[in-house]
């Protein structure tokens, strides 16, 4: 943003309007550090409360720059880390193993039933994605939205770490079962990938949710009821299985624009 930023935009962004996207909003802030006629523009449009309000931050933070300890250097392999994940997802990652251990354990000890390892696989990596990308797990996401690659750049990457820590103990469950690595595989990578493209619509955590919701009422709970092993993870799915991945990968690559915002 080179011009003076229009004065519409600028009041949207005093009264934290939701029509500016994280990108904008990180633009007009940029902006403002180096235009002294935008920052009046801004206090004139400002509400006195929120002048107030500012004055006393500023206060605050001129006490803490003079007071308070030198920053620590952050190690290399820490930098590294926030890059591809968040520490949040600790949480989600001893779920999941503690889920795909279950599951096989059932499967060896109940063997003529429907396969949970199948049942559980396409749906495994969903809730890593939705922590992966939600400003609620995130405590940086206002500087991760600021980056040159936030967006879809940066949720592959953090999508990567979460198939990576699913699809381990998936294969290693599989492997044990003697099952085809496909049948977990396939669906695993397209359910993944139609969360990112529906994710670009509706927000990666409530197509998470919304997909998650549908697998288990649709086949995962009638399954386990009938006792039946349902088509959609029979070795005859696995064309479609391989057609819905590749062509929900590239649609989210071409709706590239719909992650930046994070939801």
């Amino acid at each position: 943003m080179t011009e003076h930023i229009p004065t519409p935009s600028l009041t949207s962004y005093t009264a934290n309007a939701r029509d500016l996207d994280d990108a904008t909003v990180w633009a007009v802030e940029v902006h403002l550090e180096n235009c002294a006629e935008c920052r009046a523009k801004l206090a004139e449009l400002a509400a006195p409360p929120l002048l107030t309000l500012l004055d006393d931050v500023q206060v605050m933070i001129d006490r803490g720059v003079r007071t308070g300890p030198e920053p620590v250097r952050r190690r290399t392999w820490r930098r590294l880390a926030h890059r591809w994940a968040v520490w949040s997802v600790i949480p989600w990652v001893t779920l999941v193993f503690s889920a795909v251990l279950a599951a096989f354990l059932l499967d060896r000890e109940f063997p003529q039933r429907p396969s949970l390892v199948l049942l559980l696989a396409p749906v495994a990596p969903l809730a890593g994605l939705a922590i992966a990308w939600s400003r609620r797990s995130d405590p940086a996401w206002e500087i991760t939205v600021g980056t040159p690659r936030a967006g879809l750049e940066m949720l592959f990457r953090r999508t990567v770490v979460v198939l990576a820590t699913v699809l381990a103990p998936l294969a290693v469950a599989g492997w044990r079962l003697d099952m085809n690595p496909t049948l977990w595989l396939l669906p695993s990578l397209a359910f993944t990938a139609a969360t990112l493209l529906l994710g670009g619509l509706i927000g990666v955590t409530r197509a998470a949710a919304l997909l998650s919701a549908g697998w288990l009422l649709a086949v995962a709970l009638p399954a386990i009821l009938t006792s039946d092993l349902p088509v959609v993870v029979r070795p005859a799915s696995l064309p479609v299985w391989a057609l819905a991945a590749l062509v929900g990968a590239a649609l989210a690559v071409l709706r590239a624009g719909d992650h930046r915002r994070v939801n």
